[in-house]
């Protein structure tokens, strides 16, 4: 049984705080883990965490008891089936990875990421980070979803992060600019806000489906990679809600048989 004594106080941020970026936690092993996450999200202002799968199930008593009072943020933390769902209302996502991936997505380091994430959250835009699992990391699908890849420069020779480890560094990145004038570097042009992950990921199935009916993936073993680059082509545009809505419009079109004269 849980020992309610040893719980810590609750400790909340202010209402007006900032809002930032969303921790995403993908199939995370241990709920120790996710409490000492939750820890140093609120050292760093950060209160929306979403899990994934997680291995130990949830909610997790040792996740309370690690959290060292965020509570809230755990009690507040939102469950998911799949990485897709988790990121489908965020308009800008970054993975958190280590290791080289065939895929070609801009990197950014925490500092780069931190003014990034700043200019979009000016725009208004809803941002996520996605971590892997303890041992093994992210996957290649997982990375697929993001926009781009974060890495932290360390010690080659020694560039292990435990988890709790990884989003105290990057959440202190992103709290350090917290009050200081941000150069505005990122212009949105038009009335047309970013797309959501929702409004990507249907306009990027739609292009699968019509795809698949004109008979383009020939091989069955290389598709999965080959809509992967196809994905990661589109995600580099970086398309706002009109533009997906347009190439929607665009793939129906060329899916549309021809009608003859009669």
């Amino acid at each position: 049984m849980q020992d309610t004594n040893n719980i810590p106080k609750r400790s909340t941020l202010p209402e007006d705080h900032p809002k930032g970026p969303a921790i995403i936690l993908v199939e995370p092993q241990m709920g120790e883990n996710i409490g000492m996450c939750a820890r140093a999200m609120l050292n760093c202002g950060l209160d929306d965490l979403r899990i994934i799968n997680p291995r130990d199930g949830w909610p997790s008593g040792s996740a309370i008891q690690t959290s060292s009072g965020a509570v809230n943020v755990i009690e507040n933390a939102k469950v998911y089936n799949s990485t897709a769902e988790a990121v489908e209302d965020l308009q800008f996502v970054l993975a958190t990875t280590a290791r080289e991936r065939d895929m070609v997505k801009p990197v950014f380091t925490p500092a780069g990421a931190s003014h990034e994430l700043h200019n979009r959250y000016a725009d208004n835009q809803k941002c996520g980070i996605m971590f892997g699992p303890e041992r093994s990391g992210l996957t290649n699908d997982d990375v697929a979803l993001a926009h781009a890849v974060l890495n932290v420069p360390l010690n080659p020779d020694f560039s292990s992060l435990n988890l709790a480890q990884a989003v105290l560094l990057i959440g202190y990145a992103w709290y350090e600019k917290l009050g200081h004038d941000i150069p505005d570097t990122y212009t949105r042009r038009g009335e047309s806000p970013p797309a959501t992950q929702q409004e990507f990921n249907g306009a990027m199935q739609h292009l699968m489906d019509a795809l698949e009916n004109k008979g383009f993936f020939l091989n069955p073993e290389k598709r999965p990679n080959t809509e992967r680059n196809i994905r990661n082509m589109f995600a580099r545009l970086d398309m706002t809600s009109q533009e997906t809505s347009t190439l929607r419009g665009i793939v129906k079109a060329l899916a549309r048989q021809k009608q003859t004269k009669t």
